[in-house]
C-alpha cells in the first residue's frame, strides 16, 4: 500500500476541490480501485434566464460493478430546501457514467445545489450554486427616509474638523521601485488621526499629473504603500480609524470592531470609517500634482463596502471598484450568514436594553444597497458565485439599485474573492474612462 504523508494529501484533496472534482481511493482488497466525480455547470458564470442546467460524471477504476444512487438538493441561500431528485445508477468495473439534471420552476434569485453519489464503495458531494433571472432580484427593505440628511450631516461635521495633513516623503522606496513614497497622517471627523501612503511614478514633466487609485482596506486589513507600475497613476492606500497603522485610539479585538458603538448609529465605528474615506479624498484634492477629476476608489469585501459607500456619499469618485462587497441587504442578510451576525448577537447580550430590532434600525444606515443607488460614477462589481460572507443575492440587489453605468463579473466556482479577470477588467475600463490612452 502506497503511504501518503498528512500535508501532501491535504495539498491533493485542495487541488480536486478547485477542479470542481473528487476523487476517492479505496482500500486494497478484492474491490480495490478509485472513484472521481465532476458536475459541469451548462452556464459559463452559473446564471441562468430559467432552466439551471446540470451534468453529473462519475468514473470508476473498481473491479466490481458499482450500483446507488446520483442526487441532488437544491436549497435557498438561507438553507431552505426548494428542489430535490434522484436517479438509480448501476456503474461497471472501470467504466463511467453520465447523468443530466434540470432544475425548473425557480423563482428569480440565487440558489445552492448539492450533488450527491452514493453507491456501495463510495460517497461524495459537490456543491455549487447558481442563479436564475437575477436582474429581477430586488430587496422588500427600502432605506430610511432620512438617510441621505443623515450623510449629510455627517460630511458636515466632517469639514469642521481641520485636516491638518502631515506629509513625509520617505526616500528609500523610492530608489527601488521608481516612484516617490509618502507617509500622510491627516485629523478625521471625531478629531481621529488615520494614515495612509501616497506613491507617485517618477516624472521628469513638472506639469504632470496623475489618476489615482484609492486603495480601500478589507476587514482589519493594514495598507502599506502600493507601488504598482502604471505610470499615469498615483495610489493611495487608506487605514481606516482602528485598522492598520491607524490604531492609535481604536485598538480592539477583531471581532470588537464590527460591533464597536453600534447601539448609536451617529457614533458607530463605520460611520467614522467612511468619513475617514471622504477625508482621503479631500487630501487628493489638495493635492496640486492630482487629478482631481479621476479618482477611483477600490476595495475588496469590507473595502468594496467602503468604496460603494464613499460613492454614493461624495460624488468626486469618479469610478468605483467594489470586489466582494460585504454588508448588502442586510436584513435578509442576517438569516444567510454566520458573520458578522454571530458577533453581533453576541454584542447585544452584552448590552442591557439593545435588541436586534434595534441594531438593524442602526444598520439600515450602513447598507451598501442604501449607498448604490446614490451613486453616480461608472461602477463596477465583482461576486463569487459561493460566497459565504457577500451572497450572490445581496451582491446583485446592491448592483441591481445602481443607475450609472455599471458592470458585474461573476466568478462561478469562487468564494470570498476576484480572479484575475476582474483585474484586468478595472485596469482597462478606468483607463478607458479616465482617457488615459
Amino acid at each position: 500500500m502506497i503511504h501518503v504523508s498528512k500535508i501532501t494529501l491535504s495539498i491533493i484533496c485542495c487541488l480536486f476541490m478547485l477542479g470542481g472534482m473528487q476523487q476517492a481511493f479505496a482500500q486494497e482488497g478484492e474491490n480495490s480501485g478509485t472513484m472521481t466525480d465532476t458536475v459541469i455547470t451548462h452556464s459559463k458564470d452559473g446564471i441562468f434566464s430559467s432552466t439551471a442546467s446540470y451534468t453529473f460524471q462519475v468514473n470508476s477504476t473498481f473491479k466490481n460493478t458499482e450500483e446507488g444512487k446520483v442526487s441532488y438538493l437544491v436549497t435557498t441561500e438561507a438553507g431552505k430546501k426548494v428542489r430535490s431528485d434522484s436517479v438509480k445508477v448501476k456503474i461497471a468495473g472501470h467504466g463511467s457514467g453520465s447523468y443530466d439534471f434540470d432544475v425548473v420552476g425557480l423563482k428569480p434569485g440565487f440558489y445552492k445545489i448539492n450533488f450527491m453519489v452514493d453507491v456501495a464503495d463510495y460517497n461524495d458531494t459537490l456543491r455549487k450554486a447558481f442563479g436564475i433571472k437575477p436582474e429581477l432580484i430586488s430587496s422588500q427593505y427600502g432605506k430610511p427616509a432620512d438617510f441621505e440628511a443623515f450623510w449629510h450631516e455627517a460630511r458636515l461635521e466632517l469639514d469642521k474638523v481641520k485636516p491638518e495633513y502631515k506629509v513625509t516623503e520617505i526616500p528609500d522606496t523610492a530608489k527601488n521601485d521608481k516612484r516617490r513614497v509618502f507617509e500622510v497622517e491627516m485629523k478625521s471627523i471625531d478629531g481621529m488621526v488615520v494614515r495612509g501612503f501616497l506613491t507617485e511614478p517618477i516624472n521628469n514633466n513638472k506639469k504632470k499629473k496623475f489618476a489615482v487609485l484609492l486603495g480601500l482596506p478589507g476587514y482589519q486589513v493594514t495598507l502599506g504603500p502600493m507601488v504598482g507600475n502604471d505610470p499615469d497613476v498615483a495610489i493611495f492606500t487608506l487605514n481606516i480609524r482602528g485598522s492598520g497603522y491607524s490604531r492609535d485610539v481604536i485598538n480592539v479585538r477583531r471581532e470588537d470592531y464590527i460591533v464597536l458603538n453600534l447601539e448609536d448609529k451617529s457614533k458607530y465605528i463605520l460611520r467614522g470609517a467612511i468619513m475617514d474615506c471622504v477625508r482621503a479624498v479631500d487630501f487628493i484634492y489638495s493635492r496640486p500634482e492630482l487629478r482631481h477629476d479621476n479618482i477611483i476608489a477600490a476595495g475588496g469585501s469590507l473595502g468594496g463596502f467602503l468604496a460603494i459607500a464613499t460613492s454614493g456619499v461624495d460624488k468626486r469618485i469618479n469610478f468605483c471598484s467594489a470586489a466582494n462587497p460585504i454588508l448588502s441587504d442586510i436584513r435578509n442578510l442576517v438569516n444567510e450568514v454566520d458573520w458578522p451576525f454571530i458577533d453581533i448577537r453576541k454584542y447585544v447580550n452584552t448590552r442591557p436594553g439593545l435588541t436586534m430590532d434595534k441594531v438593524l434600525d442602526n444598520l439600515d444606515y450602513f447598507d451598501a444597497k442604501n449607498f448604490a443607488t446614490d451613486i453616480e460614477c461608472p461602477t463596477l462589481v465583482g461576486m463569487g458565485m459561493v460566497d459565504n460572507i457577500a451572497p450572490p443575492n445581496t451582491v446583485y440587489t446592491l448592483y441591481n439599485g445602481i443607475r450609472a453605468p455599471r458592470h458585474l463579473i461573476v466568478f462561478r466556482d469562487l468564494g470570498h474573492e476576484i480572479g484575475r479577470k476582474y483585474v484586468v477588467y478595472e485596469g482597462r475600463w478606468m483607463r478607458d474612462t479616465f482617457a488615459l490612452f
